[in-house]
């Protein structure tokens, strides 16, 4: 009996299951072209940096002295420079969106709610190239002539973290870099929040209000806990993004690839290095940036990894 001589029903079926088929070998073909981009972007970074990896070895990672004139090179510097403006874009990003999806969800009255939140929503898609802008015209003078002095002055001379906080009042620097990135990653974290927040059943909140909870007891007792799985995966994301910003941290980090702990004097990242000198970077200068670019996908690589990780312990705890 063939499929023509089957009911209606029984041809529907077949249909039904063989555009399944297709649909699922469609988005698996899709998923495996997605993780072959990626393995073929970073494979072809890493070949294209092979000279240099060949020359200086696990020291390029190491080492902290950038001569293009001399064919030295060491990675060092725009490493660190890159993971520590991420943290301190952090350090300020997650407090500040945390109480922007805080006041909009549980504070703000209902007219002022979606406004207010719009306004915070399109600031992601201003073009990373006016942050840049803004935090050289108007930030830096703020910085080199008010912040920077009173920094070196009133932290530069305590003990331990001093060295943090010393440099002359250039603008210039890690720290600057940190706070333009803050505001640039403030949209993506705080809006996870907010949209997080609101999925916080009202029974159990109004249950807190009435045992005599204030807001904030709420918000860090209630809220905080019964969200936090989505809201540390915002704040990777936020994360994710700081490492990888180009443009913006290029127009105040400095560009200096010589080393310093402080974080008013002027440095560098991968991404910011890359956009400066690729356009002029010749053989083994091109391997070296090369070389970078890869660096700069693992490292945004484990930090990702790092938040898918804790993401399922955490669900593992709650579902234990």
């Amino acid at each position: 009996m063939n499929a023509a001589a089957l009911p209606a029903p029984d041809a529907r079926n077949l249909r039904d299951a063989r555009n399944d088929r297709v649909f699922r070998w469609l988005l698996t073909a899709t998923a495996i072209f997605v993780l072959f981009t990626l393995a073929a972007a970073a494979l072809s970074m890493l070949w294209g940096g092979r000279s240099v990896l060949q020359s200086e070895g696990l020291s390029f990672f190491t080492s902290s002295d950038w001569n293009p004139v001399e064919d030295k090179y060491g990675a060092l510097v725009p490493i660190y420079g890159t993971i520590v403006t991420a943290i301190i874009a952090m350090i300020i990003a997650v407090p500040v969106s945390f109480g922007i999806a805080f006041f909009l969800t549980e504070v703000a009255p209902r007219w002022l709610r979606t406004p207010v939140g719009t306004a915070i929503e399109l600031l992601a898609g201003i073009p990373s190239i006016i942050y840049g802008m803004w935090g050289f015209f108007i930030l830096m003078p703020v910085m080199r002539e008010s912040i920077i002095p009173w920094m070196d002055a009133h932290l530069g001379t305590l003990p331990l973290i001093g060295r943090l906080f010393q440099g002359p009042p250039i603008g210039a620097g890690m720290l600057t870099s940190g706070i333009v990135l803050s505001i640039m990653v403030i949209p993506f974290i705080s809006s996870v929040m907010r949209e997080v927040f609101m999925t916080v059943p009202s029974r159990l909140k109004e249950s807190a209000y009435a045992l005599g909870s204030t807001k904030w007891e709420v918000s860090w007792d209630i809220v905080l806990p019964y969200t936090r799985s989505a809201v540390i995966g915002g704040v990777f994301l936020g994360l994710g993004r700081a490492l990888g910003e180009t443009m913006a941290v290029a127009f105040v980090i400095g560009n200096s690839v010589q080393f310093t702990a402080s974080l008013l004097e002027p440095s560098t990242t991968i991404a910011a290095l890359i956009a400066n000198d690729f356009g002029e970077a010749t053989q083994t200068y091109r391997s070296a940036l090369l070389l970078l670019g890869f660096v700069l996908f693992i490292v945004t690589f484990i930090v990702l990894a790092l938040a898918r990780l804790m993401l399922m312990r955490l669900s593992q705890k709650e579902g234990s």
